[in-house]
Formats: C-alpha cells, sequence, structure tokens
C-alpha cells in the first residue's frame, strides 16, 4: 500500500485491513515513525509503548490471519491521556508527584476498547491533574500545537488533541472536567467531545473533580469519535455512577438538521473575541440553515456564573481527591526518616506543581468551617440554576451551537495570571455543570489556524449531538 498510513481516519483504516490493503503492523510502523519525525518538536507524549504495540499488532495480524472476523475498531491505534490507567504503562496525571507509578489494572474503557480491535499506543502530556487550558502547567514539558508550534494547543487534554491533529494516531482519549476535551480539540482542529455525565465509566480515572470528570473522544471525524463512543458508553458495575444500559435512537443521517430548531445563546456571542471566530461562526450558522434548520436567538442569563461557580466547586473536590497523594498510600514516597508531617509536606511541596497547589488551598478554604455556606454550598446553588436554565431553554430547541472558544490558540506564554487562563473555558463550563453532551468540530478554515464550533444538547441526546456535527461536518 503506497497511501501514508497516518493520513487514513478509523474508517478508511479499518476498510484497508479488510481488504487486506495493509496490516496492522504496517499501521502500528507509521504512526511510531511519524512520533519520532515529529513529535520532539510537539511534545505530545509522555510514555511510548514501543514493544507492547508491537506485540499487539503482530497478534492482531496473526488472529486475522486464521480467519477471525475483523473487530469494529481495528485498524483504530488510540493515544491515552495520562490519567487514564492502562496495566504495565505510567499514570503520572502530569504530575511529577506519580512519577513511576504504573497501575496493576485497565481503566474500564480500555478494555473495552481493546476488545473491539484497538490498540493503545502510550501515554499523553496534559496539565497536571488536568488543571489547566494550554497544557503548559505539565509538571513534565509543554505540548505545542502542531498547527504552529509558538501556541498552545489547549488543554488539559493537549497532548491528545495535539497528537491527532499531528498524525501519531488514529484518535485519542482525553478527559473533560469543564472544557478539557472541546477546548483543545478547537484549538488543534479535530473533533472533541464530552458525553452525558455518567455515560461512560470513570473507573480507572484518575479524579480531578468527580461531579463532572468524563472521558471522551478525540478523532479527525466525528465517524470516528462516534465508533469509540459506542464502545465505551454503557453500565459499568465498577462505578455506580454509570447510567443504565441505554438504547440506541435511530440515526437521522443525511436528514439529522432538517427540521431541528437550534438556537444561538446571546451570552456566548457577546464573549468572542475573535473577528476569525465570529465568521466562522456566522459561516457553520449559515450550513445549518442551508440544511434545513431553523435557527432561533435564545439566553441563558446563568452564563456569567458559570466560571467562578466552577472555580469553587471543582477546586472543593479536587482538594479531596488529591488529599490522597500523602506518600505512604499514593504518590511518590517521601523520605522515612522524618516525621509524617514533615514528610507529608516535604512531598507534597516539592512534587505539586503551582496550579495544583493554588487549587488545593482554594477548594480546603471553600469546604472550611465557616466558609462552606458562603461558597461551597452557594455555588452548588447557582449551579442547580445552570442546570434549570438548559432546561428551560431545551423546551423551546432541540439543540445549541456556539463558538467553542472566543479566539484561536494563544502564543506559548502569552497568559501568565490564572484568572485568564480560567477564562478559557468560557464557553465550556456551563454544560460541565449541567452534565449535558457537548461536541467541538472543526469550522471551515478563517486564516491559519483552527477555530471550533461547539454543539450543546439535552442530558443522554448524544446520538442527536453526533448526528448533527456529523452531517454538517460532512465526516
Amino acid at each position: 500500500m503506497t497511501r501514508d498510513l497516518t493520513k487514513l481516519d478509523g474508517h478508511a483504516l479499518h476498510a484497508a485491513l479488510g481488504a487486506k490493503e495493509c496490516s496492522y503492523v504496517d499501521i502500528v510502523e507509521a504512526y511510531l515513525k511519524a512520533i519520532v519525525d515529529r513529535d520532539g518538536d510537539i511534545g505530545s507524549f509522555l510514555f511510548i509503548d514501543e514493544d507492547g504495540i508491537r506485540a499487539a499488532a503482530e497478534s492482531m495480524d496473526a488472529r486475522l490471519a486464521a480467519g477471525e472476523a475483523l473487530p469494529p475498531l481495528a485498524g483504530f491505534v488510540i493515544a491515552v491521556k495520562d490519567n487514564i490507567a492502562i496495566k504495565g504503562m505510567p499514570a503520572t496525571a502530569g504530575s511529577r508527584i506519580l512519577e513511576g507509578y504504573a497501575p496493576p489494572y485497565d481503566a474500564t474503557v480500555i478494555s473495552r476498547l481493546r476488545a473491539a480491535g484497538a490498540l493503545m499506543i502510550g501515554k499523553t502530556n496534559l496539565d497536571e491533574f488536568g488543571m489547566g487550558a494550554s497544557t503548559e502547567q505539565s509538571g513534565f514539558h509543554p505540548t505545542k500545537n502542531p498547527h504552529d508550534v509558538s501556541r498552545v494547543p489547549g488543554g488539559s487534554s493537549g497532548g491528545s488533541a495535539a497528537a491527532v491533529a499531528a498524525g501519531f494516531c488514529t484518535a485519542a482519549l482525553g478527559t473533560d472536567t469543564g472544557g478539557s476535551v472541546r477546548q483543545p480539540a478547537a484549538f488543534c482542529g479535530v473533533v472533541g467531545m464530552r458525553p452525558t455525565y455518567s455515560l461512560v465509566s470513570r473507573y480507572g480515572l484518575i479524579a480531578l473533580a468527580s461531579s463532572m470528570d468524563t472521558v471522551g473522544p478525540l478523532a479527525r471525524t466525528v465517524a470516528d469519535a462516534r465508533a469509540l463512543l459506542a464502545v465505551m458508553s454503557g453500565h459499568d458495575p465498577a462505578d455506580a455512577t454509570t447510567l443504565p444500559e441505554r438504547g440506541t435512537s435511530p440515526r437521522r443521517g443525511k436528514t439529522a438538521v432538517k427540521g431541528l430548531r437550534i438556537g444561538m445563546p446571546k451570552e456566548y456571542l457577546d464573549g468572542v473575541t475573535d473577528s476569525h471566530v465570529k465568521k466562522a461562526y456566522d459561516a457553520f450558522c449559515g450550513r445549518l440553515r442551508a440544511s434545513g434548520a431553523t435557527l432561533v436567538d435564545c439566553s441563558l442569563p446563568t452564563t456569567p456564573h458559570a466560571i467562578p461557580t466552577y472555580y469553587v466547586l471543582m477546586p472543593a473536590e479536587a482538594s479531596s481527591n488529591l488529599a490522597r497523594y500523602d506518600g505512604v498510600r499514593f504518590g511518590h514516597p517521601g523520605r522515612d526518616d522524618l516525621g509524617h508531617r514533615t514528610v507529608y509536606a516535604h512531598l507534597r511541596g516539592g512534587r505539586f506543581g503551582m496550579e495544583p497547589k493554588r487549587r488545593i488551598m482554594v477548594g480546603t478554604f471553600t469546604l472550611s468551617e465557616g466558609y462552606a455556606d458562603r461558597y461551597y454550598h452557594a455555588a452548588q446553588r447557582v449551579r442547580t440554576l445552570i442546570r434549570e436554565d438548559f432546561k428551560r431553554v431545551f423546551d423551546t430547541v432541540d439543540l445549541l451551537v456556539t463558538p467553542a472558544t472566543p479566539t484561536v490558540a494563544f502564543p506559548l506564554g502569552s497568559v501568565t495570571d490564572p484568572l485568564d487562563m480560567y477564562r478559557q473555558d468560557m464557553f465550556m463550563s456551563a454544560a460541565s455543570l449541567a452534565g449535558v453532551p457537548a461536541i467541538s468540530v472543526p469550522a471551515a478554515g478563517m486564516g491559519t489556524l483552527p477555530i471550533g464550533i461547539q454543539l450543546i444538547a439535552p442530558q443522554g441526546s448524544d446520538d442527536l449531538v453526533l448526528d448533527v456535527a456529523e452531517s454538517t461536518t460532512g465526516n
């Protein structure tokens, strides 16, 4: 086969395997060569499992040669964000405090992908414990945007988004707590989806904020993202928060958009600061109209409160979840010749980065006696209002269309104020708080850098958001 296999999407690779135009080994070797050639400039990976994926590819080829049926994700080579457990591979969550840790088990999403024929190529870089919007807050190194290495790829799943955009894998897994799949997908020009909360098991995910964490796919096409989500989703006895088994709604196909009422929330449009983003958004809305949708203005008045609400609740949950890294049960072992308090302070002070320290302190404060009612409980009440806002608007429209980000990818090192970095998720955090599905898809080119458009649907309407995204983008 003379085609560059790294340029093909997952469905094309699946077809090529079925036609015996290539082998699993051919696909894996093409990706490994691309990583060697280019990832030194991008830094999307923290670990490459060269020996493991070569052995897995040879095993799959042998099984196919013996007459086994082609599994649904045959040809998919997956990069995995380094806060998702894979047996025997490092799981650092981008933090020095977990340096050297390798989990003894696979996360549920990993075992399901393996069973469907996908291969895991390695672990991707992230902002430490998922705390960031640029992948500059990694405890190891920053990741760069493949479209312009002077700019960020977004975060915290920046390594996964960059790996897909650079052609280092067929697709990738990221995690989305407050926008960490959708925002880097927009910056890197790929598809990134946050499923309905609890549709996908979190077993084997290193927790950040457990009431918002989701595992989501990043891919070149909506069809590939759909294929991953179909395999990953479903009830898991190991995660009591997962939803019961759901029936699959009929796909709308080429008529996905026709007859829909799609809302354009004015609060999102007011936040756009880049003219290229505005033009791309207008063009995308034009395609929706041309496909038969009715676009209507609408309002989500609680939107301005989403960022402050998120940055009260998320640090509170993170403070609790990260308390386990004490050098005894989890975390890099501290010195054993010191008292427990000194070991604890030495370990956490030396191996947590500045952003985890900042959020742990904020979270501990907002949960403390005398302040929990003023901050944490008040934020929970606002979260309820945000959820009700979405329910109200979805009584009148089928889904929402918004810009994914207010700007294109910003230069490395240009956002130094933590509050400015937090505002990067201004179009993302409300959907996270409400637990609704949302997807970022690439818009038509406007300038040299990618631009993403976000579609948001009611809880459980993951098929609808995928149908509309696939119909509108054509892939």
